[in-house]
């Protein structure tokens, strides 16, 4: 535990760094333990409280501004895969947009502390054609809130984060261990989280082969396109004689939903 301790004190700006800039690239590497363990070693003096928000606010931008232009390249695309790679890939999608919808920009000042929107906003903004100036502008507001959020809290919390590693300490468990068993933990949750999602959606879902026979067999039925716009703009196409309007419409448009047929739903 002390060499550990040690090591980050010796290393600590640079850790952060790495620890920050790889996680907003994509890989699930939790930078918020850390920040909170930098900002209890700047309450001691050990670190500058103002230095790390610095070093967390330049290593998110890289990676950041990296996800951004492969959005203004790529399209939808991008945020697909990264949803695909995601926690919640089932509903990454829809919350990501809708989130988006919702705040506009803004949503760049705040996505970090939301898991799975951190790494897809820049891309849905470079999607969303943002100017990068403005992109950059919000993404580093964004950065700073996070850091100093996380490092406040630190700082803030020094003796009970004290008092958690003496425990860890007289226990002689080892730290590691002990995250291991936090994030399988987590893990779990989400992928049972996800599990009983999935079989919700398998009891209301038809495939597109089913719904041509019905159409072949003579059934009316009631096309309701729920796709966000970067979806219908990536791929230029939409379903001939459907009801398009995006999913944040649903309760104040509903009423133009035909009532006497099944409709059938599309979504992103």
């Amino acid at each position: 535990m002390q060499e550990a301790l040690d090591f980050l004190i010796r290393h600590g700006y640079a850790i952060l760094f790495v620890a920050v800039f790889t996680e907003q690239m994509g890989i699930p590497v939790p930078a918020v333990p850390l920040l909170i363990g930098v900002g209890a070693l700047a309450a001691d003096g050990k670190f500058s409280f103002g230095a790390a928000v610095v070093v967390a606010v330049l290593a998110s931008l890289p990676g950041d501004a990296a996800w951004y232009e492969l959005g203004r390249q790529r399209g939808y695309g991008v945020l697909r895969v990264l949803c695909r790679i995601s926690f919640e890939p089932d509903t990454c999608v829809t919350r990501t947009t809708g989130a988006f919808h919702r705040h506009g920009p803004w949503t760049l000042a705040v996505a970090k502390f939301i898991p799975g929107l951190s790494t897809v906003a820049p891309p849905l903004a470079g999607m969303l054609h943002m100017s990068p100036a403005r992109f950059l502008l919000l993404d580093s507001l964004g950065a700073a809130l996070w850091a100093t959020a996380y490092l406040g809290l630190g700082f803030v919390f020094r003796s009970e984060l004290e008092w958690i590693a003496g425990i860890v300490a007289n226990t002689g468990a080892s730290l590691a261990v002990i995250l291991s068993v936090v994030l399988l933990g987590y893990f779990g949750w989400k992928w049972i989280e996800r599990r009983r999602f999935l079989r919700q959606l398998d009891i209301a879902r038809v495939t597109p082969e089913e719904v041509f026979r019905r159409m072949q067999a003579g059934e009316e039925l009631a096309f309701l396109d729920l796709r966000h716009a970067p979806d219908v703009d990536s791929h230029a196409a939409i379903l001939p004689g459907a009801l398009r309007f995006p999913p944040e419409e649903l309760e104040t448009r509903h009423q133009e939903i035909p009532r006497d047929r099944d409709i059938v739903l599309y979504c992103s």
